[in-house]
């Protein structure tokens, strides 16, 4: 019962973190009107770069933009490998709030690689843009989306006619907030991490009380909300606990240091899917120090979280194309990092 609790209690603090994450992105994003998707330019090392730096934000929105911008002939074919191996789509969150420093290195690692994979693919293929014209798909900015910072009146006016999800989502970062300020969800004493989380809830607390209802609506409860916070809990829970489970009551540790080589194939493999979830399991075996860091980069290089799905309706080629030039460049990083013991 104490490790389904302790289990839970973590699962929560993620799934909270990672929610709080994505509603900054969010408003920022609506806020700046989409200025942070601009500027992608014909030269390459300036899409090779841009790319990296999009690929590389937590979530799946950058990796959506430069897919569309491939949509429209704007970057390459290799502009497109360079994000989806840059980026680690809802899991950079989980890892930001599981081993910040760490996952700050392993961003930047996967960045590099990105750079010179994305090269190195137009190089070879000679391709340079999209195989048929598309419209943009992913996260797209409307006019009508533009909204003041903070307006009184209007901000009254949410409140004396509340929509369910307002109240919801204010509720539930209340108790939020109270369950990290008491030590029940987080770090059980006052230090950066818990200070962090109760800055983040008092911020978000202010965009749920202040956005407007169609933003609301849209954006933080269809999309965050309801699409992306159910997944993240249930994947988190059932990789904390099959992990538990494994390495404690199994006595898998010796087996996962004896088979290092089969782990980093299945990890790249799993890669593979196009859906943020599985790639937890590694997330969540490197943090309890089960696995080493070529696996979990291996790993990361390969999937892309759901950043890949739109190419689906671009070229159903080119999704393929990507998945297998990342699949390798996966496998040539964790087979080199197995082998130099890291």
């Amino acid at each position: 019962m104490g490790l389904l609790w302790d289990s839970l209690m973590h699962a929560l603090m993620i799934t909270g973190f990672v929610f709080m994450m994505m509603v900054l992105i969010e408003y920022l994003n609506i806020l700046t009107q989409g200025v942070w998707q601009t500027g992608l330019e014909r030269r390459r090392w300036k899409q090779y770069l841009l790319a990296a730096v999009l690929g590389a934000t937590p979530g799946c929105l950058g990796a959506f933009a430069v897919v569309a911008l491939y949509g429209h002939g704007t970057v390459t074919l290799g502009a497109v490998v360079t994000a989806m191996i840059a980026t680690s789509g809802d899991e950079s969150f989980v890892m930001l709030s599981m081993f910040p420093g760490k996952a700050l290195w392993i961003f930047a690692i996967m960045a590099i690689v990105g750079i010179a994979a994305g090269m190195l693919a137009d190089t070879l293929l000679k391709q340079k843009g999209a195989s048929r014209a598309a419209c943009a798909t992913g996260f797209q900015i409307h006019s009508h989306e533009a909204f003041s910072f903070f307006n009184v009146r209007a901000i009254r006016d949410y409140w004396k006619h509340c929509s369910a999800a307002r109240g919801i989502l204010a509720v539930g970062l209340l108790l939020f907030l109270a369950g990290v300020s008491s030590g029940h969800i987080g770090p059980p004493v006052w230090n950066w991490i818990r200070v962090t989380l109760v800055l983040v809830s008092v911020i978000c607390l202010f965009i749920v009380s202040t956005v407007p209802e169609h933003f609301l609506e849209e954006h933080l409860w269809r999309h965050v909300a309801m699409e992306h916070v159910p997944r993240i809990f249930a994947w988190t829970l059932g990789a904390l606990v099959a992990m538990h489970l494994f390495t404690e009551q199994f006595h898998m540790q010796a087996w996962l240091d004896q088979n290092r080589l089969v782990v980093m194939v299945l990890a790249c493999l799993l890669g593979l899917i196009p859906e943020s979830g599985p790639h937890m399991i590694f997330v969540t075996l490197f943090a309890q120090g089960a696995i080493p860091l070529s696996i979990l980069l291996a790993s990361s290089v390969v999937q892309d979280g759901h950043g890949m799905l739109p190419m689906l309706a671009e070229s159903r080629g080119d999704f393929v194309k990507v998945k297998a030039i990342n699949l390798a460049v996966g496998l040539l990083v964790g087979f080199a990092g197995v082998a130099g013991g890291w």
